[in-house]
């Protein structure tokens, strides 16, 4: 009789696709957990740039921690949640940092602040973080520093002429250096980008026009993510990689649904938030 077929494993090196998503599951049941203990918090958004962070903080930033031998910009401020339990993981932040999130004397907040560990710049003023993480990466070039500089962004955020400003600047300085990431959901607030902003798109070309590399893929990939940042083509650009995501993604009841915006789950929703992330671990 022949034996049963392996399961395929999909790596690169040392990124393992299968160990990203075990941990990126941990990682939202971690974020439930915390919801539990605040009246409401960014659930769906930082659901929605698990797989980037997770990506970016395992598969590409040496040396990840704090200090580290990269940068690593949450431009999309009210995702925060996602970095706050892999830099608990990671051992930056403590468990009681996160028991202690948005509560009075706890140094975490709906978004992140500089001077906590590992965080590297104060965010969530939507339209500001592209602009730093160019200052940063040319900051680096100017010093000599050995380092890349990796950003995550939101589409809402993509619709500040700051953002594209920025951008042109980057590619006028030719920062090969700076890697950003667009988690394009097709959400901003409470509406979908594609209905209210449908010029936004097609992005991939506003991208290259402004003097970018750009590429899109899975954006709950991780090894795709991953794949997409070494396998870039150009060595005087910058790049920007094109996630396409779901928001809320891993809870049914959460996933593309506006309100879950800025809300926690009941006790009943939370139960059953983490049924459905148990069976797909499975």
């Amino acid at each position: 009789m022949s034996s049963a077929p392996k399961p395929e494993v999909r790596s690169s090196n040392f990124f393992d696709a299968d160990a990203a998503r075990r941990r990126c599951l941990g990682f939202r049941r971690r974020i439930l957990a915390v919801s539990q203990q605040v009246q409401a918090l960014h659930v769906a958004p930082a659901f929605s740039c698990m797989e980037i962070t997770d990506a970016a903080y395992h598969g590409l930033i040496r040396r990840a921690g704090a200090p580290s031998d990269d940068t690593f910009l949450m431009s999309k401020g009210h995702g925060c949640l996602a970095q706050y339990v892999i830099l608990e993981a990671l051992g930056v932040l403590s468990s009681d940092d996160l028991a202690a999130y948005c509560t009075p004397g706890g140094r975490l907040g709906a978004h992140p602040d500089y001077g906590t560990p590992g965080i590297e710049a104060s965010t969530g003023s939507l339209g500001h973080g592209m602009g730093m993480a160019v200052g940063m990466s040319y900051g680096d070039r100017l010093l000599g520093a050995d380092r890349t500089v990796y950003a995550v962004f939101s589409d809402g955020e993509f619709q500040e002429g700051s953002t594209w400003e920025a951008m042109m600047m980057a590619a006028n300085l030719k920062l090969d250096r700076l890697v950003a990431f667009l988690d394009l959901n097709d959400f901003q607030g409470l509406g979908r980008t594609s209905e209210s902003h449908p010029a936004f798109y097609p992005v991939l070309d506003k991208a290259r026009a402004f003097g970018w590399e750009a590429v899109e893929v899975n954006g709950h990939d991780g090894l795709a993510i991953v794949e997409a940042v070494r396998g870039r083509e150009a060595s005087d650009r910058p790049l920007l990689v094109v996630c396409r995501t779901v928001k809320g993604k891993g809870v049914s009841y959460m996933e593309n649904v506006p309100i879950w915006h800025y809300r926690s789950p009941s006790p009943e929703e939370y139960r059953q938030a983490l049924a459905e992330l148990q069976e797909i671990s499975g």
